[in-house]
């Protein structure tokens, strides 16, 4: 028993009760209701070889019959073929359909009763094998006809019936967009057709088109005889052009020269102006140092003043050693006699020994003579070795007399500089920080005391470098303020 595919998806079909018994009308009526495809018309030949072959073909073809072209499986195939999925399905043309149904037209009633009586018996399922296959054939025959005029395969199931009229509906959106198309450009051609009046006034624009032409090639030959005089006044200018460059070569040439000898020169005066920069630099540098300053720096150390380094006086919790202390009343002493000899001053009743750590002060007394007629002069000793003299009471009494002395003496260059700064006509009379009178400076004691660790020695002292420091500020800036040569 033959078995009908779905040529889409080739799933066995069941064929529908209503197609089973098929007579001849109802066979013709579902043939004619399928549309023709109609034949698409050639198109035009493009060259004369094309258009002479197409002739030639269509004299030949113009008494030819209608092609014959059968695609049928026979019966004993179907029978006793078991057809596969992958089988495709032959499709009959409609010339070969149509003796069969001329055949079925000119059938006696009687015989249609029979042919009917005949596939009645193919539905009963006891019937004969020949009567159903008769049968399946009609339906075949049926699809056959309606695969030829159309462009999908038949039968198919419902699912792929689903996906084509799926695919038609899209294919007919995009035609009637098409269609869509080609009207709206038809309207806008429509509407560009010009119009009397149009066609008029393009024409006198073509006749005035035309009349600018015919001005225009005269205004071409003018200046075609312009150009040609033109490029005769080129060729002098590039002749011309040709002696300039090679002027403008000599003067490149010189140039380069000179522009090297200006930078020989060139860099010849900047090395002296960077050494005179330096020097100048230099001279500055040297300008602003401070000799004073850096051969006596005054400064302090907690509650210590200091000279160089050297702490200047003693403390119960800060014992210094004396060798310290000797040695930074040797540079203050020092510091004095420099600075008294920068302002040309002499002590009045002292000399100052600057040696060190051995440092002394020669005391004249104007009322005893020596025996060469001179004030008779007492050595006091600014240092001391920290024994205890005789064991009783005056223990630093060498050191406390040239301490007092020191005092003295600075307090005369200070009355020294006072007087010198009142001469200058200076608002701000020159003092001393701190006063001096006898042994006391800004009231505190110079002496060191019996113990030799007494806070009111050491302030004294701070004080005394504080003094010592303002004269030599002095010292310096008289060196400042002299005109340089």
């Amino acid at each position: 028993m033959a078995t009908l595919h779905c040529q889409k998806c080739r799933t066995p079909l069941r064929i529908d009760s209503s197609l089973e018994d098929l007579n001849p009308a109802s066979f013709k009526i579902l043939a004619d209701a399928a549309p023709a495809l109609e034949p698409k018309a050639p198109d035009a030949p493009r060259s004369a070889a094309a258009r002479e072959r197409r002739q030639q073909y269509d004299e030949v073809s113009k008494d030819a019959g209608p092609p014959m072209q059968k695609r049928t499986v026979s019966s004993s195939q179907r029978a006793g073929t078991k057809m596969t999925p992958d089988m495709s399905f032959i499709m009959l043309s409609e010339s070969q359909i149509a003796p069969a149904d001329h055949e079925e037209a000119i059938r006696t009633p009687s015989q249609k009763k029979a042919s009917s009586k005949k596939s009645e018996s193919l539905s009963v399922p006891n019937g004969d094998e020949g009567s159903y296959s008769q049968q399946m054939e009609t339906v075949v025959r049926l699809f056959e006809i309606l695969s030829s005029r159309s462009d999908i395969d038949h039968p198919i199931c419902s699912e792929c019936t689903e996906i084509v009229l799926d695919g038609l509906q899209k294919r007919q959106a995009g035609v009637i967009r098409e269609r869509d198309a080609y009207v709206e450009f038809l309207k806008k051609a429509q509407d560009d057709v010009p119009t009397d009046e149009e066609r008029t006034k393009i024409k006198r624009d073509l006749e005035d088109a035309q009349q600018r032409e015919k001005t225009a090639l005269k205004e071409l030959e003018v200046l075609e005889a312009e150009k040609s005089k033109l490029e005769d006044d080129i060729a002098a200018l590039d002749a011309e052009a040709e002696e300039l460059d090679e002027e403008e070569e000599r003067f490149w040439q010189e140039r380069n020269a000179f522009t090297a000898d200006l930078t020989a020169f060139q860099q010849e005066r900047d090395s002296l102006q960077t050494q005179l920069a330096h020097d100048t630099k230099l001279l500055e540098s040297l300008q602003r140092t401070n000799v004073y300053n850096d051969t006596f720096a005054i400064g302090h150390d907690g509650l210590f003043g200091t000279i160089n380094g050297l702490r200047l006086g003693r403390l119960p919790e800060h014992p210094v050693e004396w060798p310290e202390i000797n040695a930074a009343w040797g540079q203050a002493l020092l510091l004095l006699a420099v600075v008294a000899e920068k302002l040309n001053y002499k002590f009045k009743d002292y000399k100052l020994v600057p040696v060190g750590s051995t440092s002394k002060i020669v005391k004249y007394d104007p009322k005893q003579q020596s025996s060469d007629g001179k004030p008779k002069g007492t050595v006091l000793e600014l240092f001391s070795s920290g024994n205890l003299s005789l064991g009783l009471g005056l223990f630093h009494g060498k050191i406390d007399e040239a301490m007092v002395a020191f005092l003295d003496c600075l307090r005369q260059l200070g009355e020294h500089v006072s007087q010198i700064s009142a001469a200058g006509g200076d608002s701000n009379v020159t003092k001393l920080p701190y006063t001096i009178h006898k042994d006391k400076i800004e009231s505190t004691s110079i002496r060191v005391g019996n113990l030799g660790a007494n806070p009111e020695w050491t302030k004294a002292c701070k004080f005394t470098l504080t003094c010592c420091k303002f004269l030599l500020a002095h010292a310096s800036h008289l060196d400042d303020s002299k005109p340089s040569r």
